[in-house]
């Protein structure tokens, strides 16, 4: 079964999608053509001196030979523009635009004449180091670049049917095979940055050519065996070339560090995630795409086994994972999810929803559009204010300004979001996602159409099945579902019971309570479906307190504060500084109040009465075993993690003390 036509009609996914395509498309454009007048901030303090401009466009226009000039920006500079060109396929899916189609429609004449002839395509290596193709795999980014433009060009062609879009794809899928594989004469490797494997997956998908999924296949079976190309076999590549690039560094030694590459072992044989969270997470994703290519079972028994890891053991309450600045934006050890130094990359959310949808796609359980949900409520959109034109690149769930300021360890923890990063990644991974949220709302089957997220929508299937579903959701648990059909259709309409209300819900079809088990997660209504059927849920919104495993040593003795999918925090412009000296009871009662005001966009604000520690040691000693703990009832006010830092910058924290 598969979808004829969905449009959202959410009223807070309406409200992004609007933000992504008349705010944040066009500022990514300006930023990219360099025709906005902004400052550049490093990413990740230290990590890599700031751009002074991104010359993305522009590196294009000199390898194709429009203009004459050098490469400038960093090596994987081309992906900003095949992001931001996916967005667009996405957008004018449910907001066509003449004039942004022409503008993509030029941009990809550009890319199509920068292609060299063979299908290759990496301005960085074609402007400045030609002897260097292929030559360093580990760290030149080439792959990676090149397979988030095989994701743009199939967007762009299932959007606009632009043959030319979809041809360059083509070509370097084929470029890709032609050098990559088991032969003799071919390249016994894969990328250090994992993502072409993802988008080969989605080339082989819309061409139904099964070598794509055969060399994303090779690159993640080859990947941690021995001989090793990444490193051995590579090194004597770069030795015999004796390359010496001021990019890719000293390439006369390999990286130790394998794990940071998921590179130690094959992936079949990975107990837990480990590296760099989103090369972790954009491989997973590829690995699970080419499983259920392939029935590759042993393949998604490993992404399955790493599903559980990251989900159980290393991710954040916001969806966030990737606990580690220093050792390079990663996974470091189970429970290890420190909250005032968490980076939580924008793009590792986002490459976890993805991750999410590939598995999702290939089992029915719902605990992958719990995940997902989480994700798209907290850790993504977290990442871009409401405005449409700051960002963040690391998403803490505890900050306070002077220790940004002061702490090294702590410099990469912002507390206004960026204009933009000279590593600008997130921007427009977050564009792509929220422009294609509709492809998350349903799965469906041969048997049955799966409702995996209460996003409002309607959707026609080809099995002549319509479905409108409404609600205000995420700040209302109540969603209806109006079934229409054609004639009479026999299917199984499955709605996915969230974790965090299946303690309490109900559901009516035809005004009548509708009783039955949980499958995996799913309420499984099957019957002959005819004329129009009305279904409704109610979902438990009432505020949790969450607590953490006890393993997580920053998080014991404290609370989360959760209503429905969404994610609470403290911020200083409504309860003023210390937060930390705050807590709320066990028992705390909140009120639940509809904020039109504060946001760009309308919230939920929760409000209860906590309590401040004043004072816990005698008046002018640091410490001391006679203290008269100080404290007063504490009016605290919380709103949702996403629209934190969109006003005075303040401290802002997730977790509170419980008293």
């Amino acid at each position: 079964m598969q979808f004829k036509d969905i449009k959202v009609t959410d009223p807070f996914w309406t409200k992004y999608r609007d933000i992504v395509k008349t705010k944040l498309i066009p500022y990514q454009w300006s930023v990219i053509n360099d025709d906005k007048d902004i400052a550049i901030e490093k990413e990740n303090a230290g990590a890599y001196d700031a751009v002074e401009k991104s010359h993305a466009v522009e590196n294009l226009k000199i390898a194709a030979g429009l203009v004459k000039g050098h490469f400038y920006g960093f090596w994987f500079q081309d992906s900003d523009v095949y992001k931001w060109l996916e967005a667009v396929a996405y957008a004018l899916r449910y907001a066509p635009d003449a004039e942004l189609e022409s503008i993509a429609d030029s941009l990809i004449d550009i890319i199509a004449q920068a292609q060299e002839p063979d299908g290759y395509l990496d301005t960085y290596i074609q402007i400045e180091a030609p002897t260097h193709k292929w030559t360093h795999v580990s760290l030149s980014h080439e792959l990676y670049v090149m397979g988030h433009y095989i994701e743009a060009g199939v967007a762009y062609y299932q959007t606009t049917g632009n043959q030319k879009a979809l041809a360059i794809a083509k070509k370097m899928g084929d470029c890709i095979d032609a050098n990559f594989g088991p032969e003799d004469n071919k390249m016994h490797g894969y990328p250090g940055h994992p993502e072409v494997e993802l988008a080969l997956a989605k080339l082989a998908d819309e061409t139904g050519d099964a070598k794509y999924t055969r060399v994303a296949k090779y690159m993640i079976d080859q990947r941690g065996t021995h001989p090793n190309n990444f490193f051995e076999e590579q090194l004597k590549n770069v030795q015999t070339k004796k390359i010496e690039d001021p990019y890719f560094g000293d390439a006369s030694q390999p990286d130790p560090d394998a794990p940071y590459f998921q590179n130690d072992v094959p992936v079949r044989d990975m107990q837990s995630a480990e590296g760099h969270a989103v090369r972790m997470t954009y491989l997973l994703t590829g690995m699970a795409h080419v499983a259920r290519q392939t029935g590759d079972e042993s393949l998604m028994a490993a992404c399955q086994r790493l599903w559980e890891d990251i989900t159980q053991r290393q991710m954040y309450v916001t969806g966030g994972i990737g606990s580690s600045a220093p050792n390079g934006e990663a996974f470091t050890f189970d429970y290890d999810l420190p909250n005032d130094t968490a980076y939580a990359e924008t793009c590792a959310s986002c490459a976890m929803a993805f991750f999410a949808k590939q598995m999702r796609d290939g089992r029915q359980d719902a605990d992958y559009g719990d995940v997902l949900e989480r994700e798209l409520y907290n850790g993504t959109i977290s990442g871009m204010s409401l405005d449409g034109e700051h960002f963040f690149y690391v998403n803490p769930l505890e900050v306070d300004p002077e220790s940004s300021a002061k702490d090294p360890m702590k410099s990469h923890v912002k507390v206004q979001r960026a204009a933009w990063f000279g590593c600008a990644c997130c921007p427009p991974n977050l564009a792509r996602l929220v422009a294609s949220v509709d492809q998350y709302i349903y799965t469906a089957t041969d048997d049955a159409i799966y409702a995996d997220q209460f996003i409002g929508n309607e959707t026609t299937f080809d099995n002549g099945v319509t479905i409108a579903q409404s609600g205000n959701f995420p700040w209302s648990g109540e969603v209806t579902f109006q079934v229409r059909a054609a004639g009479s259709v026999d299917t199984i309409l499955a709605i996915r019971i969230p974790a965090w209300s299946r303690h309490n819900y109900q559901v009516t079809v035809a005004d009548k309570p509708y009783t039955s088990v949980l499958d995996h997660g799913y309420l499984k209504i099957k019957q002959t479906w005819s004329g129009t059927t009305t279904i409704t849920v109610s979902l438990d919104m009432s505020v949790q307190e969450i607590h953490a495993d006890h393993r997580i040593k920053d998080d014991v003795g404290k609370v989360a504060i959760q209503r429905g999918p969404v994610v609470y925090a403290l911020e200083e412009a409504d309860n003023g500084k210390h937060l930390q000296a705050n807590s709320v009871a066990a028992d705390a009662q909140f009120t639940v109040t509809e904020d039109n005001s504060t946001f760009a966009v309308p919230t939920v604000q929760l409000t209860t009465t906590g309590t401040h520690t004043d004072a816990a040691t005698v008046p002018g000693t640091l410490y001391g075993a006679s203290a008269t703990v100080l404290t007063h009832a504490q009016p605290l006010v919380f709103i949702p993690y996403f629209a934190w830092a969109n006003r005075t910058p303040g401290e802002m924290m997730v977790w509170v003390h419980q008293h």
